[in-house]
């Protein structure tokens, strides 16, 4: 059943498949991982696409099909927009336990940012707002180091920060 949904997921999206292929790059070009926890993965894409080569487990709240956690430990932990959904930053430390590498998009705002008319200002849905500096931070306190930063997916995507961290 599961893989039948990848199936029908991979005939139907050129949008998705556009963006997927910048992020498995991205792991290909800074990490190449052999296990992957997807979390947040949303209906899936990442997996859709993922390599033969990699082992992709996929979590998210929503009930859509996913493998679930299976392992004590990744390669790398994903978070494709997802940090800023968190209840609490418990649920980040868990997933840092689980891996030595974070990757992840998220919406940055600046220092002149309006968060009223900002884009990405969802104040039932987004949790947290970063800046650049204060997501560094973040990783920093639980000793990650930023190792990757850039903007890949933008366009078509704006104010989307890509990052990989590190544990020192």
């Amino acid at each position: 059943m599961i893989d039948y949904y990848y199936k029908m997921l991979r005939e139907y999206t050129d949008t998705a498949r556009k963006i997927n292929a910048i992020r498995w790059q991205l792991l290909r070009d800074h990490i190449n991982p052999k296990t992957v926890l997807d979390y947040g993965c949303g209906i899936g894409w990442f997996k859709v696409f993922a390599p033969e080569s990699v082992e992709v487990d996929t979590y998210d709240v929503m009930g859509v099909p996913q493998t679930g956690i299976t392992k004590d430990s990744y390669d790398v932990v994903c978070l494709w927009d997802v940090l800023e959904h968190f209840e609490s930053v418990c649920e980040l430390e868990e997933l840092l336990e689980m891996t030595s590498t974070i990757a992840l998009t998220i919406p940055v705002v600046d220092k002149t940012t309006d968060l009223n008319s900002w884009k990405h200002f969802k104040p039932r849905e987004h949790k947290f707002y970063f800046t650049r500096e204060t997501l560094i931070l973040l990783f920093k306190n639980y000793n990650f180091e930023l190792v990757y930063e850039g903007t890949p997916e933008c366009p078509p995507r704006e104010d989307i920060l890509t990052a990989i961290f590190r544990r020192k």
